[in-house]
């Protein structure tokens, strides 16, 4: 008798702690697939650091074939999904397509930046959810100083030097305060005109930073931004974007050459596709994450809308720490549905949340006691290194060396301003030089885009964009013509 195939799709919290847990539960006693765009899984919360010069990319990049025993990577990005046929359609990260058949399937996909209506954010804004866009954000705020340095116009200087981050919650509030903090050392470094700094702007439409979080922790972590040198604003938030500077909503005009999009995170489209029931683009699942009418289908993460058992009628939020706990209970069930052991309901306590706003300041509120100082930031990073699931000594390592030596502020060019787009289902790949998106942009900086004549190469993100608007297209008879056949600059069929 064969065993069963459990199809993971997506290695984020939720997908990787699923895969980790159904490991040991099921001990070759199943088949399990991991199909994920990229062969690690990504410690997200440690981002701003990458993009700060704190933590090397492989410090927060944890290895999935190392890490996972008796689990079959495949890479890829889901493209489709015949939940009658039981398969999984994909594109491998050089063009290639496959399938996977599956006797369960867990749906991980997680999520991307969301995108509001504003005119040019598209164009001129970066996203930051993946290695790639921390990468880019800090060679370019690298660039960007080192240019403001050698200016000789005093305006050039200022915009140069100017960094405006929209969206106050836990990554935007991180990327300001480690950025202020980076250009701050870089520019001792590299000394600009007289009587000039970097200067940080947080923007967010809510009434105070850290919206979700207790109040007495937002106030420390405005107290921090503020005496860095941040210039936070509070209901106020974008109106235009262009290649010069971003009008704000409350008429302010601010000259600049960055624009960092923190606004949130939507589900991953993915499920969109399915025709199932949703809540706000996430898919409904019953409380053991399960789909209704789907018992073969489970759900978790940001693209599942789990209800909270806490409070009735409501969903869990999409954090990483319900993520990983998705992925712990969904194993567990999942490994019950095949005869291993019992299945449980998701049930959640509030253990707090932690904030690291850099150096040895953070705003923490462990098993909801408010911490703030020097022993915040040692609760945060204590609970860093106890969450990751590798790499530890490493990110300790980093961080003894940058409290004893200066970070290099060097820019290492990997990662250019069209790799990158805020527009993109894979915000974890970057873009390639040729590939079908790569098209140049409208007010893209001279020198950030691809070499004419170089090979056609998409990432997967942009292969499952084009498969499903063939696919759309073949469902309506429509020839490939007119504005059907646009994409946006991100890889994604235009929309209207």
């Amino acid at each position: 008798m064969s065993r069963p195939r459990i199809v993971i799709v997506g290695a984020g919290f939720a997908g990787y702690r699923t895969a980790r847990t159904l490991s040991r539960l099921t001990r070759h006693q199943a088949d399990i697939t991991l199909l994920n765009p990229t062969d690690y899984f990504l410690y997200l919360p440690l981002l701003p650091q990458v993009a700060a010069g704190i933590l090397e990319p492989r410090r927060v990049s944890v290895s999935l074939s190392g890490t996972l025993p008796r689990v079959r990577l495949v890479l890829g990005e889901a493209d489709g999904i015949d939940l009658d046929g039981q398969t999984v359609h994909y594109t491998g990260p050089e063009g290639g397509e496959g399938t996977l058949s599956y006797d369960r399937l867990v749906l991980a996909a997680g999520s991307v930046n969301k995108l509001l209506p504003i005119p040019g954010v598209a164009e001129h804004a970066h996203g930051f959810r993946g290695l790639p866009e921390a990468l880019y954000l800090r060679d370019h705020v690298t660039r960007q100083v080192e240019l403001a340095a050698a200016a000789d116009d005093r305006a050039e200087c200022a915009a140069r030097c100017t960094f405006v981050v929209v969206g106050a919650g836990y990554t935007g509030t991180e990327v300001a305060a480690h950025g202020q903090m980076y250009t701050d050392a870089q520019v001792r470094r590299h000394p600009m005109r007289t009587g000039m700094r970097p200067r940080w702007m947080l923007l967010d439409v809510a009434p105070r930073v850290l919206p979700e979080m207790d109040e007495r922790l937002s106030r420390t972590a405005e107290r921090v931004l503020r005496q860095r040198g941040v210039d936070v604003r509070m209901g106020t938030s974008v109106k235009e974007a262009t290649h010069d500077g971003v009008l704000l909503t409350d008429g302010t005009t601010v000259d600049t050459r960055t624009l960092v999009w923190c606004v949130g995170v939507r589900p991953d489209p993915l499920v969109e596709s399915l025709g199932l029931p949703m809540e706000r683009g996430r898919l409904l699942v019953d409380p053991h994450l399960q789909v209704p009418g789907r018992p073969e289908v489970f759900a978790c993460g940001d693209v599942a809308a789990v209800p909270d058992l806490n409070q009735p009628g409501q969903y869990t939020p999409m954090t990483a720490q319900h993520a990983w706990r998705h992925g712990k209970v969904c194993a567990r069930n999942v490994a019950a549905s095949l005869g291993v052991g019992e299945r449980r309901a998701y049930r959640h306590r509030d253990m707090g949340f932690v904030v690291d706003l850099g150096g040895a300041k953070a705003a923490a509120n462990p098993f909801g006691l408010p911490v703030s100082g020097p022993a915040a930031g040692a609760v945060t990073r204590g609970y860093h290194l106890a969450a990751m699931p590798g790499n530890r000594v490493r990110v300790a390592a980093d961080w003894l060396l940058d409290a004893v030596l200066p970070r290099q502020a060097v820019q290492l060019g990997l990662v250019r301003s069209w790799s990158v787009p805020l527009e993109s289902a894979s915000p974890e790949v970057a873009r390639v030089p040729g590939g079908a998106a790569a098209r140049k942009r409208e007010g893209a900086p001279a020198g950030d885009e691809p070499a004419e004549g170089q090979p056609t190469t998409d990432t997967p993100g942009e292969a499952r964009a084009r498969h499903q608007a063939d696919k759309g297209r073949a469902d309506t008879g429509q020839a490939d013509k007119g504005q059907a056949g646009k994409s946006r600059p991100g890889g994604e069929p235009a929309k209207k």
